[in-house]
């Protein structure tokens, strides 16, 4: 039997996508030839991967699980060439990296305008979305590291603690005069959030001591800026982390207030797969990430 991994490469695009010419385009070869590989490789296996209709595609019983030992042979197909680029212990090559949104727009460009200055040889790879997506895509190797929102606890991932960040209540500038509610007044506010899949919101209900299924009515918001400028329109308060301050407030009508201690703070840090081979030079990465976030507060505590 001759299956290639150029083969098995597309077969987890296609599974990926669930479309043929979405993994095509991902893929960079046209529809037709995608098409003729996976139809050679069920040729090879004497078995269909894909039940084919007018509108999707989906995977068989067998697909399913050819899918989990297709992935377990690439990962280790793409750790050798990690344990090769660790063996030299240089800082080169691709490095892919997961950041979630509340993090992104605000360390991205101290992070890789330091590390593409550190280390020029380095292609660097950025995916910005939700917690739960990073954490599959780490697992399956799509991903070499990820900076999140600590603890994550997945008993296969390395977690790296980097800094903590305290949250600031965003409130309309006409209310700057008025007492810092704690996290038991806020209860009683028209409180906005991120939506559900984002873990500040978690941890801003955290806070305040509400479920996530609060049965009072919220507003939620797809990003930060939007839920500034819902403050600034007078409809509710908001949280934001000190690091999206001086961005996200700059064009709104709002007043920034911090909290008494005990106050609301998140612990951000940088994960990675425990069997990386790059584990060294992702410890290096995770200092240049430390150093941003330093940097980053020393440029807001000094306005």
């Amino acid at each position: 039997m001759n299956i290639t991994l150029k083969q098995m490469r597309y077969f987890q695009t296609l599974a990926r996508h669930g479309h043929f010419g979405r993994a095509a385009e991902s893929c960079a070869i046209s529809q037709p030839a995608l098409s003729m590989q996976i139809k050679e490789l069920e040729e090879t296996l004497g078995t269909a991967l894909f039940e084919r209709s007018a509108r999707q595609i989906r995977l068989t019983s067998f697909g399913e699980d050819f899918a989990r030992r297709v992935g377990a042979i690439l990962r280790s197909v793409d750790e050798l060439a990690d344990l090769a680029r660790a063996s030299t212990n240089l800082m080169a090559g691709r490095l892919r990296l997961g950041v979630i949104p509340t993090v992104a727009p605000y360390l991205l460009p101290t992070i890789v305008s330091s590390l593409t200055r550190a280390h020029p040889e380095l292609d660097i790879h950025v995916r910005e979305t939700l917690t739960p997506k990073l954490l599959h895509e780490l697992t399956e190797g799509r991903l070499d590291a990820a900076i999140v929102a600590l603890p994550v606890s997945e008993p296969s991932l390395t977690e790296v603690a980097l800094f903590g960040e305290d949250f600031v209540l965003v409130r309309p500038r006409a209310d700057a005069d008025k007492p810092v509610p704690d996290g038991d007044g806020l209860r009683e506010m028209r409180l906005l959030l991120l939506e559900e899949g984002h873990c500040f919101r978690d941890q801003a209900l955290s806070f305040c001591n509400m479920p996530s299924a609060h049965p009072r009515e919220l507003l939620d918001g797809s990003s930060l800026s939007t839920l500034v400028q819902m403050v600034g329109a007078g409809l509710g308060v908001t949280l934001i982390p000190a690091m999206a301050v001086a961005v996200e407030t700059r064009s709104a009508d709002v007043a920034i207030a911090r909290f008494s201690a005990p106050r609301p703070q998140r612990t951000i840090g940088m994960i990675w797969r425990s069997t990386s081979p790059l584990a060294a030079q992702l410890m290096q990465v995770a200092q240049v990430v430390k150093a941003a976030a330093e940097a980053l507060r020393a440029e807001q505590s000094g306005r």
